[in-house]
């Protein structure tokens, strides 16, 4: 095809371009674990409580701002940016998710780790699309020296970029709509929006009882290693698992049952009570209509660079 531009490069070179930014991620992701593992050492004691979702500074307009509004506009404004199509505009919603964490002052650390649970995900992308998307018109190809079968086409790369910062800036504007307001009121802003009030229960007992558990399960294995087990590829070990396994799901199936029938003798009947009372104001709709109208810059602005 001879419209595609063909750049022959050494062996060596090649390698370099496409390990070099996945050992910088993968370097970042090591020192961000490593970094929050030290923080949790320096605490002491494990903090067996629920962690909260919700920051204790309420003093943003995000905080301020109407949950049936915040949840509406910003699943609307995620949709806008995920139907970006170019780079550039998709770097500019990464600068505004941004600018959402500083106005919304949520913690850095949380949104980085936010991000690092979709790192693995995205590097696919980073890594497959230039190698398999083809060769069309106008494209630039580089290619090993003597392997003109395996091909690096940067418009493939261009294209994962995009993804790439598209999934960065909705997952970054997760930190704000999620932590500047308690998860049983948010839970209840999604029920008045239409969604079934027992689904927002569900998460939110998922939420309370999966941390129990997670401690449940991690009591059980100090015992565990306190009486000498250790971890082999035997028999033994698969037993011990098992049994493990098992218990954990008897004991969580037993602190249902009485979570339940403490909650029916507290006068659960099938619904929790509203956590607030939701009042709209005129300023929550200038926000609203701020945000729609940056969604639809943005994708007005990637259509005019298409």
């Amino acid at each position: 095809m001879a419209d595609v531009i063909h750049i022959v490069l050494p062996a060596w070179q090649f390698a370099a371009l496409l390990l070099a930014p996945l050992a910088v991620l993968a370097a970042a992701a090591a020192g961000l674990r490593r970094l929050v593992r030290r923080r949790s050492m320096q605490n002491g004691d494990k903090d067996w409580s629920v962690p909260p979702l919700a920051d204790a500074a309420g003093a943003t307009i995000f905080h301020r701002w109407d949950i049936r509004c915040k949840l509406a506009t910003l699943i609307v404004y995620s949709f806008l940016v995920a139907s970006i199509g170019h780079v550039i505009p998709a770097i500019a919603a990464v600068a505004v998710s941004v600018l959402a964490l500083v106005l919304a002052r949520s913690s850095p650390a949380r949104a980085l780790m936010r991000l690092l649970a979709i790192t693995g995900f995205l590097a696919m992308f980073l890594v497959v699309m230039p190698l398999s998307a083809p060769a069309h018109p106008g494209d630039t190809v580089l290619v090993i020296d003597g392997v003109d079968w395996m091909g690096f086409n940067l418009r493939g790369l261009y294209k994962a970029l995009a993804i790439t910062a598209k999934a960065a800036a909705i997952a970054l504007l997760m930190e704000p709509l999620l932590t500047t307001a308690p998860l049983p009121v948010t839970l209840h802003g999604l029920t008045k929006l239409g969604a079934p009030d027992m689904a927002g229960q569900m998460v939110l007992l998922s939420h309370r009882y999966l941390h129990v558990f997670r401690h449940e399960a991690e009591r059980m294995a100090s015992g565990m290693r306190v009486r000498g087990f250790r971890k082999r590829t035997d028999i033994e070990t698969l037993r011990a698992v098992a049994n493990f396994l098992g218990m954990l799901f008897v004991r969580s199936f037993e602190r249902t049952e009485r979570v339940f029938d403490a909650m029916r003798a507290r006068g659960y009947r099938g619904r929790f009570p509203a956590p607030v009372d939701l009042k709209m104001r005129p300023a929550d709709l200038v926000l609203v209509a701020a945000w729609l109208a940056a969604g639809a810059a943005l994708v007005g602005y990637d259509r005019i660079c298409g």
